[in-house]
């Protein structure tokens, strides 16, 4: 089942199957979106696990590839995972 970051809770992981380059009320953001987040290792294909969200809609911990990070909601919600 395909979708977006923002719904994988705490401990859940999922593979990366796209990267949005529009946002979930249909605006286009800025070309360098998709790079940016290719150039941190969030690629198609790599597993992606969520450490913690933090409350009020406040940025997602994420580790991938050995790395932790730190999305906001808005970058987070457009890459689309597969539990």
């Amino acid at each position: 089942m395909e979708v977006p970051l923002t719904l994988l809770k705490a401990g859940e992981s999922g593979i990366i199957k796209a990267i949005s380059a529009t946002s979930g009320k249909g605006r286009r953001r800025r070309a360098g979106f998709e790079r940016r987040l290719m150039d941190m290792g969030l690629t198609p294909g790599t597993k992606i696990t969520v450490i913690k969200s933090a409350p009020f809609h406040g940025p997602i911990e994420i580790l991938v590839r050995g790395s932790r990070l730190a999305l906001g909601r808005g970058m987070a919600e457009r890459i689309i995972v597969e539990k």
